[in-house]
């Protein structure tokens, strides 16, 4: 599944699974059209698979499980860099895909193509990443070990924003630790996981080892109450997280659920201007202000607000909205008409709630695809757009004298705990920032603090629940089980 071949179709087609080493055909007759969100040219058409189809991708893994986790994990380790080398050969392909199928411009989906392969990377480094400890003589003639085994089959359920980068904090570091592994993409863009599959295809990964099951609803019902699934790896809207977060947890199963965000910014009189105002338009508006890293409410700082508003409506002004793969284009459409429609609403109810507009994105953007163009707001802190996760790309401004008060400020009005930055030139303000923001991943100078393949993504509050996050030592953690041995010998 490529440009190449989307574009040779004469017809769209019907997407199909992945199980137990064969592509085959839903049993279900439900599709839904996957459109390109910038020409809403149909792609696709992508099967809505029903419990039959997911209870065959379980017994597929669940055959592959014992073998693949009893590989040694040098050996396991080999396919990881094949499928890592096979990656990079279709770097650029990936890239352009992501693109098409999801809206974002090029750039953005080279961005997000290049941190899903430092996954693998990391996954690369199994047989160091998998060892256990010991202590001889942790009594007279008696010595422990702990030992890290796997989960047995993990299921991966990941959002339309990312689709390249989110299935592979997952896929590499599961199938690292001798799990099986079943992916459930995002129904509005499940291209990228298709190639993704089709290239472990080719690396060899064994039969069984990697699923794909497309669908929505009953898909995901489906895998994370099925008695055969261990782990359930979820991103997605703190709603649907928080379900299912309770509902495997409900079914036995070792969950992680990263949900929603509302990620403040905050500017001090002292920012450097000329690389904070564009640093945060990106974070505000970059992939059309879908990330759960992006900055959706500023806050300036005492001097600030004459100092930096100006120049940032001024760069919003440049911004060119269009399809990822035109010359110039440095802002995609959102991904589908009735998400512009929600973001819309929900503009229109803050400015109800005495929310006053700074730039009015809405109804800009070429005819065709579904744009919003960069907006902002001047809002007080109890607005509904200072709580309330837009997913789009508007950015709510608030008002504070001091660092003190914005602190407060974030902490009040945002129950979420994603990420937070800080735009400063003192050390000292930076430290204290670091020391009493309410987030899990914090910027200082950065907007969007994601981070590398080997931290975990560590949000907080609600965005997250769990125990151990994705990527990183904690994504290790999460997808093995432990054993500690005593022995004495007589």
């Amino acid at each position: 599944m490529n440009i190449e071949h989307l574009a040779a179709q004469k017809a769209p087609e019907t997407l199909k699974n992945f199980i137990a080493g064969r592509w085959v055909a839903s049993s279900s007759n439900e599709t839904l059209a996957v459109p390109n969100p910038a020409t809403e040219q149909i792609l696709a058409h992508v099967p809505l698979s029903n419990a039959a189809d997911v209870a065959a991708a379980v017994a597929g893994a669940r055959a592959a499980a014992f073998e693949w986790g009893e590989m040694p994990p040098p050996e396991r380790a080999t396919y990881l860099f094949k499928l890592r080398e096979a990656l990079l050969d279709n770097r650029e392909a990936l890239t352009k895909l992501v693109t098409t199928e999801n809206g974002k411009v090029f750039s953005d989906a080279a961005g997000e193509v290049r941190r899903g392969i430092e996954v693998v990377d990391f996954a690369c480094g199994a047989p160091t990443l998998l060892m256990g400890q010991n202590l001889d003589q942790v009594s007279r003639g008696i010595d422990s070990e702990m030992v890290r085994f796997p989960v047995g089959v993990v299921a991966g359920i990941t959002p339309f924003n990312f689709p390249f980068m989110v299935p592979m904090w997952m896929l590499p570091l599961a199938i690292a630790c001798g799990n099986s592994f079943i992916l459930k993409p995002s129904e509005r863009t499940p291209l990228s996981s298709q190639r993704i599959v089709e290239i472990c295809e080719e690396a060899g990964i064994p039969t069984g080892v990697v699923s794909l099951v497309h669908g929505a609803v009953e898909t995901v019902t489906g895998l994370i109450s099925h008695p055969g699934v261990d782990a359930i790896s979820f991103v997605g809207s703190e709603r649907v997280a928080r379900i299912v977060y309770e509902t495997a947890a409900k079914n036995g199963k070792r969950v992680q659920a990263l949900g929603g965000a509302k990620n403040h910014i905050i500017a001090m009189p002292d920012a450097v201007l000329e690389q904070s105002v564009p640093n945060i338009a990106e974070s505000a508006f970059g992939n059309a202000g879908q990330r759960c890293l992006a900055g959706s409410v500023l806050t300036v700082v005492g001097e600030a607000r004459e100092r930096l508003l100006p120049k940032l409506v001024e760069h919003a002004e440049t911004i060119k909205m269009g399809f990822g793969l035109d010359e110039g284009v440095s802002l995609g459409p959102v991904i589908r008409g009735d998400a512009r429609e929600r973001i819309h609403r929900l503009v229109d109810e803050g400015v109800a709630a005495g929310a006053k507009m700074i730039r009015d994105g809405r109804g800009t953007g070429p005819a065709k695809g579904f744009f919003v163009g960069p907006t902002m707001l001047s809002i007080e802190e109890n607005s509904p757009l200072a709580r309330e996760e837009v997913f789009g790309p508007v950015l709510s401004v608030l008002y504070a004298k001091d660092l003190d008060e914005a602190l407060r400020l974030m902490a009040e009005t945002n129950e979420y705990g994603n990420a937070a930055s800080i735009y400063t030139a003192s050390g000292k303000a930076a430290r204290e920032f670091k020391r009493r923001a309410t987030s899990g991943m914090l910027g200082v100078n950065v907007g969007v603090a994601a981070p590398m393949a080997f931290f975990p993504f560590s949000g907080r509050r609600k965005s997250f629940f769990g125990d151990l996050h994705a990527t990183g030592r904690d994504g290790v953690e999460f997808y093995t089980t432990k054993k500690v041995v005593t022995t004495r010998w007589f």
